[in-house]
């Protein structure tokens, strides 16, 4: 029987993913508008667990109190009635004219100030509905040319703005951690902070560093032609995967957005194994984009879509570290010696020094000529991913 996903799978989406109305540079919407109450209606009959949206999703962009205040009353309601949580939310820096240089990093001061009320005032809200995590993607913040930022002063002033939210959400007890999405390019021609690496590198110049994390997505990365594997690793490993963001591309061309595992299925196998096993308790959440050529029905096949890839995926990968033949070939890889430390409990440097086998008495030839079955190892992985393991 076919997997279905239940709200323990902790899968999310956000408003703007089956929402999105596909229109493109290239052409005009291609489906009508969808309200977000009928959203969660149909996510949560799907069996996902939570709904997160960008402030500019839920509440039009200059709608007054009144406007608001009825707008996330309903909102809050049908969240109620379906039993569905916002795990996440962010704020929209980047479809409004006035952000076309960027929010925190915009040249213009009067629009870094505006930016910043922006989020706060998001931030309140996101608390409001119980958001554990709150995203930061700075999708207009970087330059088409050189010429036009002083990339060390824009880094002060985006170290500012992040240091500025992580504050407030200290001082007002909420409980909430941030989380940087990095992004390459598109729609600038270059944004700061374009991958895992420079995120974590600049989360440690932060003087609130210690509730921001990073909220990396696959297209993302892939877009620069870079492992997201290897990255979502290092993140895990720096203790700062605090959410994910899953789709599907086609290596380093435009963001597509394409429904998970639509893309590169391998890589999404071995995501899917180290989201399991790597100790990753957070939501999976899908920033995917129903394609233009889809109808309205079309929009929940594809949101039904990415959690049962995932659910699939979670079935071969846990198949695949069950299998005897794979935990043979793991260990004829090495992966095990991996694990030991390569100095010994307690040794120093003049130790491994005075250490005959580990230079002088080493024969580099005998052990070049050791092999390591990676092969074999990943024609095993292929083969549980195919179902044939």
């Amino acid at each position: 029987m076919a997997p279905q996903p239940t709200p323990a799978d902790k899968f999310s989406f956000g408003l703007w993913t089956v929402g999105w109305r596909a229109a493109d540079p290239f052409g005009d919407a291609t489906r009508p508008a969808l309200d977000p109450v009928e959203t969660v209606g149909r996510l949560a009959e799907l069996g996902a667990w939570g709904v997160t949206f960008h402030d500019d999703d839920l509440i039009p962009f200059g709608s007054d109190d009144t406007v608001r205040a009825d707008t996330v009353a309903r909102f809050r309601a049908a969240l109620d009635a379906a039993g569905m949580v916002v795990p996440m939310a962010t704020t929209n820096l980047f479809t409004h004219p006035v952000f076309k240089d960027g929010g925190f990093t915009n040249n213009d001061r009067a629009i870094r100030r505006y930016a910043l009320r922006k989020v706060l005032r998001n931030v309140d809200l996101a608390a409001e509905l119980g958001a554990s995590t709150y995203v930061l993607w700075g999708g207009r913040e970087g330059s088409e040319s050189d010429a036009a930022k002083d990339v060390a002063a824009a880094l002060d002033r985006y170290r500012e703005g992040v240091d500025t939210v992580a504050a407030y959400v200290k001082e007002r007890g909420y409980g909430m951690r941030l989380a940087l999405e990095p992004k390459p390019n598109e729609p600038r021609g270059d944004i700061f902070l374009p991958t895992i690496g420079h995120a974590i590198a600049f989360i440690a110049e932060l003087e609130h560093g210690d509730i921001v994390g990073v909220n990396p997505e696959v297209g993302h990365e892939q877009m620069a032609g870079l492992n997201f594997v290897h990255g979502v690793a290092q993140a895990l490993w720096a203790g700062k995967l605090f959410h994910i963001d899953l789709n599907g591309q086609k290596g380093p061309r435009y963001d597509q957005d394409m429904v998970f595992g639509h893309g590169d299925l391998l890589s999404a196998f071995f995501l899917v194994d180290l989201l399991e096993h790597g100790g990753y308790t957070g939501p999976r959440h899908f920033d995917y984009k129903p394609a233009r050529t889809e109808d309205a029905e079309g929009v929940w096949a594809s949101a039904a879509a990415n959690m049962r890839t995932y659910l699939l995926l979670r079935e071969r990968a846990q198949a695949f570290r069950a299998d005897p033949r794979v935990q043979e070939a793991l260990k004829v890889s090495g992966l095990d010696e991996l694990r030991t430390p390569t100095l010994g409990a307690g040794e120093s440097v003049a130790d491994l020094l005075a250490d005959r086998a580990a230079f002088e008495d080493f024969d580099a030839d005998k052990a070049a000529a050791r092999g390591y079955g990676f092969v074999a190892l990943n024609q095993l992985a292929v083969e549980h991913l195919l179902g044939v393991g």
